[in-house]
């Protein structure tokens, strides 16, 4: 029976590639000129951490990784910004989680969805990910079209399409 998954995940070189250029657009821009501002991307827990003297700057940087993002076609959806803490001195720390796969709620409301919308398919919860099956993959690619139309708060990514 054709097949396809549901996932959310983000490339991690095209993510390198975001933050690189929004901390080389930073370091060039005149409102940081002497700043102390940083912006470190932690590989392996896929957390995003920026370090800077004021709210504005704070805000700079953001509105910079968000712009970059875009540019690189990576959805700005899959970005969980943290709260403000104080860092050192008069520093402010923020930390920046990227959303890798589907959690529980997002999942069931896709599984929802599918449901509700009256197609022949078949979606089932697979850990962080959705399956949906069907007899024919014209279900399977309305089923397809039905969640590019709707928002679930994370971006989704349809892949491993089979006969």
């Amino acid at each position: 029976m054709p097949s396809f998954d549901i996932v959310s995940k983000v490339d991690s070189q095209t993510l390198d590639n975001a933050i690189n250029n929004a901390k080389k657009e930073i370091l060039n821009r005149f409102d940081f000129n002497g700043s102390k501002s940083t912006i470190d991307l932690d590989k392996k827990t896929n957390v995003v951490t920026i370090v800077t003297e004021d709210d504005m700057r704070l805000a700079a940087i953001e509105g910079s990784i968000i712009s970059r993002m875009m540019k690189q076609n990576l959805d700005p959806k899959s970005l969980d910004f943290g709260d403000e803490h104080q860092a050192s001195g008069n520093m402010i720390r923020k930390e920046i989680s990227i959303k890798e796969g589907l959690d529980k709620e997002a999942a069931k409301k896709v599984v929802a969805k599918i449901k509700a919308s009256g197609l022949k398919v078949q979606p089932s919860i697979m850990d962080d990910q959705v399956r949906v099956t069907a007899k024919k993959i014209d279900d399977l690619q309305a089923v397809i079209n039905l969640c590019r139309n709707e928002d679930f708060g994370q971006p989704l990514q349809y892949i491993n399409m089979r006969n």
